[in-house]
């Protein structure tokens, strides 16, 4: 059913139109995220424009959550460890001195200037 444009209370304004290419290109700017990634989360929650704000705010915060480390979880830093291939007391000391990205933390071991040095010389010998 076509959205009627002549009603504009409160309880139209906080829902979601899909079938209105309009109101997709509204609350996609609004949102900051594409009309697929809207539509998706309209599935999910339903129309409702607080419930599918809320739902990718959230995503949104896993998706930044599972780049950083967490020094308060032990488990995090054994594996954090083990993927660096350091002890978890120099993991600390990286994490103090960069932050909690594991991309700062990467090029502060110096892990992704290695994997560059290596093609280079490959590239040299032939």
């Amino acid at each position: 059913m076509a959205d009627n444009k002549k009603k504009r209370g409160g309880s139209d304004r906080g829902l979601i139109a899909i079938k209105e290419p309009y109101e997709v290109r509204y609350w996609s700017k609004k949102f900051k995220v594409t009309p697929a990634v809207l539509k998706a989360a309209v599935k999910a929650v339903g129309r409702s424009s607080k419930k599918v704000g809320a739902y990718i705010k959230m995503k949104k915060a896993k998706k930044r959550d599972r780049a950083l480390i967490a020094v308060s979880q032990t488990y995090e830093v054994r594996y954090w460890a083990k993927k660096f291939k350091t002890t978890p007391a120099k993991l600390k000391a990286a994490v103090k001195s960069v932050g909690h990205s594991s991309k700062k933390v990467a090029a502060y071991f110096g892990i992704g200037a290695k994997k560059k040095t290596k093609r280079k010389a490959k590239k040299k010998k032939k």
